[in-house]
């Protein structure tokens, strides 16, 4: 399939061995992160290497350095500082990805094929989760060294894990792919439609298996989280096709599970026709055992308190877990709200930083689907052909950073109410994501300062 734009000259610059320790290193990440983590460090001491004079002269990655620096001065007050100073390695690496992969992402070419690559990985995935599930498959024991592990039956029991070894985290992943498999699915069925070409059926019949099948393994993760932000993700694209017909059965399905649930009129009723699967699952009646204080209300409650006893330098990374300790007796790994950590443990001013940085990059984003959509406008009513080949790739390279747009939101608000930098699996795809889309509004600074 032609991709929607050529490579740029920068990109293709690079050495091939650039190029295919990126390609491996995504591709093989789900299955080995030890593996796939070694092949990215690779690709980013290669792209820094040969492009470090470009990367620091970007006014963007100065906000990066501003960053780091306040994790190490933060680490310098903080309650533990071994712990904040292992809490450090969870960012840096990420940082130093973000700033390499901004110059390596920098045209829709790359886009579609990062999107291809994420979503080759999830038919696999989600295979493998149902035979843990169905027929209890699990590692064989010598390729657990190389973090390739499958727990028969899932994690927790009942629950698709795959190889990511926990069910929120695959969701996570599966969420991603989703969406990328849902927005390359509409951009090929269109140009599919227009031409009626023979070729175009393969890698529409892909993903179309990618799309039923993460959508089920969403379903079987059991993550309530992830089946809301899915259903989002559908209706972003259905508000973006002005399909409202798909509007209105999705919104009709939530109301009905929400109705099964919680509302006592007509409920018996409700309850014989959506599945108890949803239903006992929001109600929490298929766990009904966990204590106070594994409750994402008490471990925000104390995150917050945190924050207001130190607003500013916060209490260093990777704090929460030895002050909720203290609070109540309880280890907890993180309070499953990546905003009120940082708050925590960084303080209000780490916030910000990283906010301000992650927010410039979203906004220029949606800043050139406003001047795209502008610009397609102004052709029609130039009365300009729409099968015109300028229209029909600016039209695609829109619904592609849209598409990713939708992709890396999922994962902001994914962690409001989980955190996904502690898995490589999880914390490498967002970053990458969002190098991506940086990449893109790198390249299109100009256009966008016109804005």
């Amino acid at each position: 399939m032609k991709s929607v734009l050529s490579p740029s000259k920068t990109t293709e610059s690079m050495p091939q061995w650039v190029k295919n320790c990126v390609k491996f290193g995504v591709c093989i990440l789900p299955f080995s992160a030890d593996l796939g983590a070694t092949s990215l460090v690779f690709s980013l001491l290669g792209i820094w290497k040969q492009r470090y004079r470009q990367i620091s002269a970007y006014p963007l990655h100065w906000g990066l350095g501003l960053f780091t620096f306040w994790l190490i001065f933060t680490t310098l007050f903080a309650f533990k500082p071994i712990f904040a100073l292992e809490g450090i390695f969870n960012f840096l690496p990420s940082i130093a990805l973000l700033a390499a992969f901004t110059i390596f992402f920098n045209n829709f070419a790359r886009l579609h094929q990062l999107a291809w690559w994420l979503i080759l990985t999830s038919i696999p995935l989600v295979f493998l989760g149902v035979m843990q599930l169905v027929w209890g498959w699990e590692t064989p024991f010598f390729f657990r060294p190389l973090g390739i592990q499958l727990i028969a039956y899932g994690n927790p029991d009942g629950r698709m894990s795959s190889l990511l070894m926990y069910a929120n985290t695959l969701a996570m992943y599966l969420l991603m792919t989703f969406v990328l498999a849902l927005g390359l699915w509409i951009d090929t069925y269109q140009v599919w439609r227009q031409d009626s070409k023979k070729r175009l059926l393969l890698p529409l019949g892909i993903l179309t298996i990618a799309v039923v099948g993460d959508g089920i393994g969403l379903i079987l993760t059991n993550s309530r989280s992830a089946w809301g932000l899915g259903l989002l993700g559908l209706m972003a694209f259905a508000l973006y096709l002005r399909w409202y017909w798909v509007l209105g059965g999705v919104a009709i399905a939530i109301g009905a599970i929400f109705w099964a649930a919680w509302i006592p009129w007509g409920q018996d009723t409700l309850r014989q026709i959506v599945p108890a699967y949803f239903w006992t699952r929001l109600t929490d009646q298929l766990y009904d055992d966990r204590y106070v204080t594994a409750l994402r209300t008490t471990q925000w409650q104390v995150a917050w308190e945190m924050m207001l006893q130190r607003p500013w330098l916060g209490w260093g990374l990777r704090n929460f877990t030895p002050v909720y300790q203290i609070e109540m007796n309880v280890w907890m790994g993180h309070p499953h709200n990546l905003f009120l950590m940082l708050l925590a443990e960084i303080g209000i001013p780490g916030l910000l930083i990283l906010g301000g940085v992650v927010g410039y990059i979203l906004f220029g984003g949606v800043k050139l689907l406003i001047l795209w959509s502008k610009d397609s406008y102004s052709l029609h009513k130039s009365n300009l052909l729409s099968n015109d080949l300028f229209y029909q790739r600016r039209q695609r390279q829109h619904l592609l950073l849209f598409t990713y747009l939708v992709t890396f939101s999922m994962f902001v608000f994914f962690n409001c109410f989980d955190i996904s930098i502690f898995d490589l699996r999880l914390n490498l795809p967002g970053w990458i994501l969002l190098s991506a889309i940086a990449g893109i509004v790198y390249r299109y600074q100009r256009r966008l300062q016109l804005f």
